[in-house]
């Protein structure tokens, strides 16, 4: 049986480009085609494809919204991204949201055949750049872990409530401490962390979760 693929992308000719060699092979049917994120989360649960290959810059809603909208109504369908994004905020969200394959839009065409198989077969297909990100950002958080570790507990309560959006003299009502004080707990967890600012020193202890 061939494996039903569906595309979502918005440049006509990459949709051209893609369904070309796609159709050439005979174990991939195309199933159909999608301009928009907002046509393609009505559709897809109606078609059910195997394997639709996404892109994440659609006008309106974006593909990785898609993904995780469609994901809810059609979870055997795998989503695979094919974007020429390359930042770790991108891949992370699209992996969290529901896809299993992530392709740079530069792949060679025999690279994203095989990769659609190899989706189809239970694999996780992405480009080399990518893969590689990924493993240098799971090398880095034991080391991230370490150093906020070194944290005080109020250094760590201090670091949370600036997270949460409180100013300075309202963390230092709430704990029950000088406002010089507040700044002082915060150079310290700068110092420890080795960064240079709130940000910085909020995403390596908390993560996106603020």
């Amino acid at each position: 049986m061939a494996i039903k693929v569906a595309i979502v992308e918005d440049l006509q000719e990459v949709t051209d480009g893609l369904a070309a060699f796609l159709q050439e092979d005979p174990d991939i049917y195309l199933a159909g085609s999608f301009r928009t994120a907002e046509a393609a989360a009505i559709e897809l649960p109606l078609l059910l494809p195997d394997i639709v290959i996404m892109d994440i810059n659609l006008p309106g809603m974006t593909g990785i919204e898609c993904v995780r909208k469609v994901k809810v109504l059609a979870p055997a369908t795998q989503f695979m991204m094919f974007t020429v994004y390359e930042n770790n905020d991108q891949v992370f969200e699209a992996l969290k949201a529901g896809a299993s394959g992530y392709l740079l839009k530069k792949t060679a065409p025999l690279q994203i055949i095989a990769a659609v198989k190899e989706l189809y077969a239970g694999g996780s297909p992405m480009s080399a750049s990518i893969a590689r990100k990924l493993v240098t950002v799971f090398q880095q958080e034991p080391a991230a872990a370490t150093e906020a570790a070194k944290l005080t507990t109020r250094e760590k309560e201090v670091l949370e409530l600036t997270a949460k959006g409180l100013l300075y003299k309202e963390i230092a009502h709430q704990l029950g401490i000088g406002f010089g004080t507040v700044r002082q707990h915060l150079y310290k967890v700068y110092e420890k962390l080795h960064v240079q600012n709130k940000t910085e020193a909020i995403n390596k202890v908390f993560g996106k979760q603020y």
